[in-house]
């Protein structure tokens, strides 16, 4: 807490400052979008897939959208091999939850057949090194990879993965989901995994490129004043500022 009290953390770092910040697209060949995020010692991967399925049944005209985040055990002794845990799951729904309710994607135009076929897009992200942060990180893998994702050839009958197109997706949004997590009385964004073991609690903010709000997450053990969030919404809008850039 004294080093708080500073304005300092034990890397050197300000309470408000992220680690750097490094975005590569086009990182798997297989993958029709992908990319590979590294935020300090962090690093996450995500892909995009494209096929072509039937529609939800509420949602006849729209494409469909699905997120999924696989904790792998090489990237750090806390994973363990078999079925997403809890930390997995959460991470795929705050990713999924900030694309989402951003409305990053035009699904209208992923329509092929009102109600019968439509483009079905599914992001995995994976952890190349855990290293604090892995929501942010993930949440910024999968935008990249959605933005880096071109349509595969399609005759209206079968999906040739070996030809894309050079048509992108139809995106229309450019959400940037921050971390900024409390300790005691301190806030401060980009938490290694050190800082995330004390941490009092946590909020995740999803904000549209324009700095509107779109989705929150909260996290950990204690409860957040409006104050609180307040303050941390604040942090989270400045640095989505800085993040989207990288972009």
């Amino acid at each position: 807490m004294s080093w708080l009290a500073k304005g300092k953390r034990y890397d050197g770092r300000a309470l408000d400052e992220f680690r750097p910040v490094v975005i590569e697209y086009g990182v798997t060949k297989n993958a029709e979008g992908s990319a590979r995020v590294k935020v300090g010692d962090t690093e996450v991967i995500a892909g995009v897939k494209l096929s072509v399925e039937k529609p939800y049944p509420d949602t006849p005209k729209d494409g469909n959208l699905m997120v999924g985040a696989e904790l792998l055990p090489l990237s750090s002794p806390d994973f363990e091999a078999g079925p997403p845990g809890e930390e997995a799951i959460e991470i795929a729904r705050v990713v999924d939850r900030g694309i989402r309710e951003a409305k990053t994607v035009d699904t209208r135009k992923l329509c092929l057949v009102e109600g019968e076929k439509v483009w079905s897009v599914s992001i995995d992200v994976c952890t190349i090194n855990s290293a604090g942060n892995l929501l942010d990180a993930s949440a910024l893998a999968a935008m990249a990879a959605l933005r880096n994702a071109k349509m595969p050839a399609y005759d209206g009958k079968a999906v040739d993965y070996k030809k894309l197109t050079n048509q992108k997706l139809p995106i229309v949004r450019t959400p940037i989901s921050v971390t900024v997590v409390k300790i005691g009385d301190y806030f401060l964004v980009d938490p290694t995994v050190e800082e995330e073991k004390v941490i009092d609690s946590r909020l995740t903010v999803a904000l549209t490129e324009d700095n509107k709000i779109c989705a929150m997450q909260k996290g950990g053990a204690k409860p957040i004043s409006i104050g609180d969030v307040s303050t941390m919404v604040d942090l989270a809008q400045a640095k989505a500022t800085e993040l989207v850039k990288k972009l």
